[in-house]
């Protein structure tokens, strides 16, 4: 269920980060396509908390430092490690394919970090982007962390839509799939939820936070590949041991 005041709040913010100069409330309105009274709310309330500023008087609105000091502030409280973040980097060198780095929220896996293979034909991904947890390889290194009571509030939650023949259709179907990785070694997945692509994921060892890494790109040039970069993949985690 998504509340829309509170989607609105973040198209705004989504808005600027393409649009990268002021607007007006009534260019606001017109782009979205929303209604100029709830638009001019937002902005007046926006403005009013300092999140928004005028940073030529009455030429427009503009998002304020006051987002990025608390972004930073938060991702300075649990930062995803370093080391993380160069395995996503030599991932990617490595295979030439996208490399994200997942975090479990809810029934999703959600992207907290992502390095796009520089291929002109490649898995378009950014951070902040989500996956159903159990239709996908990222989702299921997840699930594959978690007590299988925890596994099972989260099934009672996800409505199994059959994104492709390949989806699993139940809980049991998910279970199947995880004792499938746990003999491959690896969790592997093939246009599952999203169309053409084929791709691996394994847990990210140590520490508090569930994490997984998933290598992943066009069906053409991955499924045969999975093997090699589970493999692959399987030999950088060891070196952060």
């Amino acid at each position: 269920m998504i509340v829309r005041q509170a989607a609105n709040v973040l198209e705004i913010l989504e808005y600027f980060a393409k649009r990268l100069r002021p607007a007006t409330a009534a260019e606001m309105a017109e782009d979205l396509g929303w209604p100029r009274s709830s638009t001019f709310k937002i902005v007046a309330t926006l403005a009013s908390k300092g999140y928004l500023y005028e940073p030529r008087g009455r030429g427009g609105y503009y998002p304020s430092p006051r987002w990025l000091v608390l972004a930073e502030a938060v991702t300075q409280a649990e930062p995803l490690p370093e080391k993380f973040q160069r395995l996503a980097r030599d991932l990617m060198q490595a295979t030439g394919e996208t490399v994200a780095i997942s975090a479990p929220a809810g029934i999703h896996a959600t992207f907290v970090d992502v390095v796009e293979s520089p291929q002109p034909v490649r898995y378009f991904a950014k951070v902040g982007d989500r996956v159903p947890i159990h239709a996908t390889s990222a989702g299921r290194a997840l699930l594959s962390q978690m007590p299988r009571e925890e596994r099972e509030r989260l099934y009672r939650k996800i409505d199994f839509v059959r994104y492709s023949p390949t989806t699993p259709a139940n809980a049991a179907a998910v279970e199947a799939r995880l004792d499938e990785a746990a003999e491959l070694g690896w969790h592997q997945s093939n246009t599952e939820f999203t169309p053409d692509l084929a791709g691996v994921a394994l847990p990210l060892p140590g520490g508090e936070r569930l994490l997984s890494v998933v290598v992943v790109g066009p069906v053409s040039r991955c499924l045969e590949r999975r093997p090699e970069m589970a493999a692959i993949t399987i030999k950088h985690l060891a070196r952060l041991k």
